[in-house]
């Protein structure tokens, strides 16, 4: 089953053009800021080996922090989601190029520390949603001042939107 899905991903990816700037310094960190609110707690991050949320899904999505992937293929899944899986389509709430950061950063994910991973992360923007005022039930500029507009906590699953910082405002559709 998983080889006809890996062939099947690999099918639908082929066509697609990567950017000649996934190795861009400043995407490279805004994919660290989306990687961490939306990716982490289901795909992990170096030091981390595992979470809840993780160990109740199957299949086991793979350890992103360990494993380099194909940037079409990781480009195709992340924007379509795979069925049955529990990987949602970003696709439906995020645009391509903020597709792309998350493939540019998912790319380097390998290669670093604990250290390095928190440091790119800290140094990202606030995740920027592209999503409508009902998705999460606020409304515009119902923004409390606490950095975190939406109330989620980092740690509230795969499409909490994290730490902010403080008095961040994250640009959104409805914005």
């Amino acid at each position: 089953m998983e080889s006809t899905r890996t062939r099947a991903i690999l099918r639908q990816a082929r066509d697609i053009q990567v950017p000649s700037n996934l190795t861009d310094a400043q995407l490279i960190v805004k994919g660290a800021g989306q990687y961490a609110t939306m990716c982490a707690n289901c795909h992990l991050a170096p030091g981390l080996e595992n979470t809840e949320t993780r160990s109740g899904l199957y299949p086991q999505p793979p350890n992103l922090s360990t494993h380099q992937m194909d940037p079409k293929a990781t480009f195709w899944v992340t924007k379509h989601g795979i069925k049955m899986s529990g990987m949602p389509a970003w696709g439906l709430t995020h645009d391509d190029d903020t597709i792309w950061s998350m493939v540019a950063f998912i790319n380097k994910l390998p290669q670093m520390s604990p250290q390095q991973y928190q440091e790119m992360v800290a140094k990202a923007e606030p995740h920027d949603a592209m999503h409508g005022p009902d998705a999460h039930g606020h409304s515009p500029g119902n923004n409390s001042g606490s950095g975190n507009e939406h109330g989620h906590n980092q740690n509230q699953g795969a499409h909490s939107h994290g730490a902010k910082k403080p008095g961040a405002h994250a640009p959104h559709a409805h914005d």
